[in-house]
């Protein structure tokens, strides 16, 4: 990125210039700023700041930059010439509030030796330095040389490192070329704090050329299909009359609101409000034959536990496009331990008395189209949430419903927050479900769920579902590309998004901002989330609460210099497509480094202007969707970085899940 110095201003201007700026360094020890400007400037921009002030130029610089880094300042310069006690105690306050801390050295002479510059290096890293910054005046072009090859000692996006001086211009420029994560240039020439500096103006066209940059209006997120298809189905099974307000349709929630047609609820659809009229279901309360749950991998799981306690007859469940060829992993060995029995097509014609036929209906993994035979029977079960947590979802919505009390166990559990999704929907429609969850002490006092062992429902029979009116969830899994567009590649503000839901791929936020991503919301809870460039890092996630993630993370990977880790690979095995191979052969075809270990992805990135500046973009040309919705909007999303257009054989398939994204995606 490109770095604007920015000296000898008052707040006002600084103020005025940082809405054109993408990153700027506010030299303190040269802008005259009392403590409440500070305060303001550095909490208020969404700009990646730099508080420097020179030990040299300023006597209270260790308070000012300690003033910064407690605004809010992304990072704090201090020399490595600093006493060893103010080093410390910089560092601890760089610790405290998230600023990565920036170690310079600067030579106003000339260009040391490269072992002594490597000997420099060594120091600024040691003394706590995330990014080196090293600065030497070239009196030749060999001096530039020794510079450039300082690069090749560090870990990619952690150096900045140049030359001063008219014979240093060019090595400006190439510090971007050699992976820096940015370089600095003036408002003016005659604002320029070191000989040599480019404008801003001169950098940008240098680097970007005509790049197209992201800055989008305030854009409204579709509603959570997560949430409105528990929602559609609990309303269905209700006593009275529910409305569900924030409602946007998609194929999966259509999908679930003919489910609950087909279970005999009435369904009124009036712009963003679903009005549903329910049918007081009960232990054995309906004759079906049959139910269609489309595409959608979660309505299928949620429907067949409730059809085997609500029907007093076997039920053929069918579904259409990619759901025929993706297993139900764990669901016949699961629907066993309550008593019910699952029939694939391929079995003989269910006939009362009649057994399990089939090596297939023998599997724990069984295929649509099905039969389900009843009755849900209560009682205690251990079960394993290794295949997802869908299946459960639909136990506990199921169980309640039969005569008498039920415990039901989870271990190596998976997708965790989308089951207390079930359960806070479930308490909304007044059925109730205890919890208790298991981990040690350190799930205890971290609260990660990925170090949940286990999870224990506890739930009485017998119970009722009841109407009630409420709104649905904007939804996060939908959000997530739109938030990386701007992270990578510009600005985007979307409205809508609860940043207190239970849903998994809320997620995105944190590995955003681990990412090095700009962040802010307006008016908590639900108020509009801003993200905005500043250098990426690499940065590990375990994405196995939240498969849906993947393809959207591990395309912010390819924009992030160095090697990011993902886990939770297996997860992504049987969704609409072998996600993991997709992701694989697309990142592959786009000309990154990507490795499929196991459950792990390594991801080899490198920054967006690195790719400007060196022509290295992605590889535009003619792509596979693998008619997965997740994936053609992660694709839609890298094309902002290719080298030409990207078309994908397939974009329709959006429509399962966000049917506005392209319109959406057109606005940024």
């Amino acid at each position: 990125m490109i770095c604007t110095s920015i000296q000898n201003k008052e707040l006002s201007d600084i103020q005025a210039l940082l809405e054109t700026l993408e990153m700027a360094e506010i030299r303190l020890d040269r802008c005259a700023l009392d403590d409440e400007q500070i305060d303001s400037l550095f909490s208020e921009s969404d700009v990646p700041l730099i508080a420097t002030c020179r030990m040299s130029e300023e006597p209270q610089a260790p308070e000012i930059l300690e003033r910064a880094i407690a605004a809010g300042a992304k990072y704090a310069d201090l020399e490595i010439e600093a006493p060893a006690a103010v080093g410390r105690r910089i560092r601890q306050a760089c610790r405290e509030w998230g600023t990565v801390l920036i170690r310079s050295y600067h030579n106003f002479t000339q260009t040391p030796s490269l072992p002594v510059l490597l000997s420099i290096l060594e120091r600024a890293q040691s003394f706590g330095g995330e990014v080196v910054k090293i600065v030497t005046t070239a009196t030749s072009k060999a001096d530039n040389d020794t510079i450039a090859a300082l690069y090749k000692h560090a870990a990619p996006g952690t150096l900045v490192a140049f030359c001063m001086g008219e014979e240093g211009r060019e090595s400006r420029l190439e510090a971007l070329r050699q992976g820096a994560p940015f370089t600095y240039a003036s408002v003016s020439e005659d604002d320029a704090t070191a000989p040599g500096q480019w404008t801003t103006a001169a950098m940008r066209k240098a680097v970007y050329g005509d790049f197209h940059f992201v800055k989008s209006p305030v854009l409204p997120m579709p509603s959570s299909k997560s949430f409105a298809q528990r929602a559609i189905i609990a309303a269905a099974l209700a006593d009275g009359v529910s409305h569900l307000s924030g409602y946007s349709p998609c194929g999966d929630n259509e999908s679930a609101i003919a489910v609950a047609k087909a279970l005999g609820a009435d369904v009124n659809i009036e712009g963003n409000l679903l009005t549903i009229k329910g049918i007081n279901a009960s232990e054995n309360c309906l004759s079906l034959d049959s139910v269609h749950t489309g595409e959608s991998g979660l309505l299928t799981r949620l429907t067949i536990p409730l059809l085997s306690v609500i029907s007093s007859t076997p039920v053929h469940v069918s579904g259409e496009k990619t759901l025929l060829k993706r297993p139900l992993s764990e669901a016949h060995d699961i629907m066993a331990a309550f008593g019910v029995r699952l029939y694939p097509e391929a079995t003989a014609p269910l006939t009362e008395g009649s057994d399990i036929s089939g090596e297939n209906a023998r599997k724990s993994d069984c295929y649509l189209p099905l039969k389900v035979a009843g009755p849900l029977l209560s009682g205690r079960a251990d079960v394993s949430g290794k295949g997802g947590s869908q299946l459960i979802s639909g136990l506990l919505a199921a169980l309640p419903l039969s005569k008498d009390k039920s415990v039901l166990y989870v271990h190596d559990p998976k997708s965790i927050p989308y089951l207390f999704i079930t359960v806070d929907v479930l308490k909304k429609f007044g059925v109730k479900i205890s919890s208790e969850m298991e981990g040690g002490d350190d799930f205890l006092e971290t609260q990660d769920w990925n170090l949940c062992t286990g999870v224990t429902f506890r739930m009485r029979g017998g119970q009722k579902y009841k109407a009630a009116d409420f709104a649905i969830e904007a939804d996060w899994s939908g959000a997530a590309p739109i938030l990386v567009a701007g992270a990578i590649f510009g600005d985007v503000e979307v409205s809508g998004l609860d940043t207190s839901s239970l849903q998994a791929d809320i997620s995105i936020l944190d590995i955003i901002m681990q990412a090095g991503a700009s962040m802010s919301q307006l008016d908590e809870p639900t108020g509009s989330i801003h993200v905005c460039r500043a250098p990426l890092s690499p940065f590990t996630a375990d994405l196995n609460n939240c498969p849906d993630l993947f393809p959207i993370v591990a395309f912010l990977a390819a924009f992030c210099p160095g090697e990011t880790r993902l886990t939770g690979v297996e997860r992504l095995r049987h969704k609409e497509t072998d996600r993991a191979a997709a992701i694989e052969k697309v990142l592959s075809m786009m000309g990154v480094d990507v490795v499929v270990n196991g459950d792990e992805m390594v991801v080899t990135g490198t920054s967006l202007t690195q790719r400007l500046a060196t022509g290295h973009l992605l590889k535009g040309g003619v792509y596979p969707s693998f008619a997965d919705h997740r994936m053609v909007m992660a694709i839609k999303v890298a094309s902002l970085g290719a080298d030409g257009p990207i078309t994908l054989d397939d974009e329709s398939c959006v429509a399962k899940s966000f049917p506005d994204f392209n319109d959406i995606f057109d606005k940024l």
